[in-house]
């Protein structure tokens, strides 16, 4: 029997979802919804969808709709998805979750009072590199993780539209690029606990809508405000120690850069930009490369694992394992590197 679904927010990233349910045989795609209603019927004739509505309380009135994508404004993430589990439908909402840690709890309640599930689009977690790592990770070859770094700069990246208004966006790159290079370090050190995070921001470049000769990746809507950071960088520590640094940027006076590490008692591997482990045997140091399709972050493999894995929560057969308790740790992290940068001091995360 397949999953009937419905996308709700029809911008950039949902032409990922809508491709990936399009090609995946245990989904239905039945309906889109956006309040721009030229896209939404623009969207739905791109792949086929016959219902087309501006209004999201017909999408969670409908009993024939299983499941929703949330691929809204991030601001807008968890009122939608908060009345989608309410109205008995399973969510996969895009990063991150919920820009605000009450707004995070209630998605906690909501899941518990419902027994809906609820994923979070944490795409690189379900990218070949990443899966291969976590097998070796699961298998001990790296011992205890208690060092993580995570960098993804862009030297002119702001893609305007909403990503740009912090009023829908709940922040610059730190909230749009840093949490999914977040989460993948979280995730491959076991998700421990945050315990404080020390954090500052800078905007001083702005949108560089002055640099010429250069193609950049762009928002939906043309509009181009900017009211947010242009560059974050923060450390945050576990309990029992651990500690992970981050730096993310739209701009800044850098090559374009991603790299994400891990670093054990045993071992450890780079993830990005491409797969690398890093151990010893006999008094001799090895750089282990596995041969896999892809050492890189395989956006299209990502996109598609982790659709038929949301298919199979959907499906009863696995639990939601990028769940709302994750990502409401994740709302307190974020939380606490913007208080942090605001007050100039460190914040410890209280729960």
């Amino acid at each position: 029997m397949t999953t009937r679904i419905a996308v709700i927010g029809l911008g950039s990233i949902a032409v990922e979802h809508l491709k990936a349910y399009q090609q995946n045989p245990q989904a239905e795609l039945v309906a889109v919804c956006d309040v721009d209603l030229e896209r939404a019927k623009a969207r739905a004739e791109q792949f086929g969808v016959e219902r087309v509505t501006g209004d999201a309380a017909e999408i969670f009135s409908d009993p024939g709709i299983d499941a929703v994508s949330v691929c809204v404004p991030n601001t807008l993430h968890a009122p939608i998805a908060e009345a989608a589990l309410r109205a008995g439908k399973d969510v996969l909402v895009e990063k991150p979750m919920t820009v605000t840690v009450p707004e995070a709890e209630s998605l906690v309640k909501a899941v518990e009072e419902t027994g809906k599930a609820l994923q979070i689009g944490y795409v690189r977690r379900y990218a070949p590199n990443a899966l291969v790592t976590k097998r070796f990770l699961d298998a001990g070859e790296f011992g205890d993780i208690y060092a993580a770094r995570a960098t993804l700069l862009r030297t002119a990246g702001n893609p305007g539209g909403w990503f740009g208004d912090v009023e829908l966006s709940g922040g610059g790159p730190l909230i749009d690029l840093g949490v999914h290079i977040i989460d993948l370090c979280w995730y491959l050190m076991g998700m421990p606990k945050a315990v404080s995070a020390s954090g500052a921001t800078f905007t001083l470049l702005g949108a560089r809508d002055n640099i010429q000769n250069l193609t950049r990746y762009k928002a939906a809507s043309a509009a181009r405000p900017n009211t947010v950071e242009d560059f974050a960088t923060a450390q945050i520590r576990f309990e029992g120690g651990a500690v992970l640094d981050v730096a993310t940027s739209y701009s800044l006076h850098a090559r374009n850069e991603i790299s994400v590490r891990i670093h054990g008692d045993k071992g450890g591997a780079e993830i990005e930009p491409e797969l690398l482990m890093i151990t010893e045997r006999h008094d001799t140091l090895l750089h282990v490369q596995p041969q896999i399709d892809s050492l890189g972050f395989d956006f299209r493999v990502g996109f598609a694992n982790q659709i038929d894995h949301f298919l199979q929560i959907c499906r009863g057969e696995i639990p939601a394992d990028a769940t709302a308790e994750q990502g409401l740790e994740m709302a307190r992290m974020l939380s606490a590197i913007y208080e942090s940068a605001k007050s100039g001091a460190e914040v410890k995360i209280t729960r």
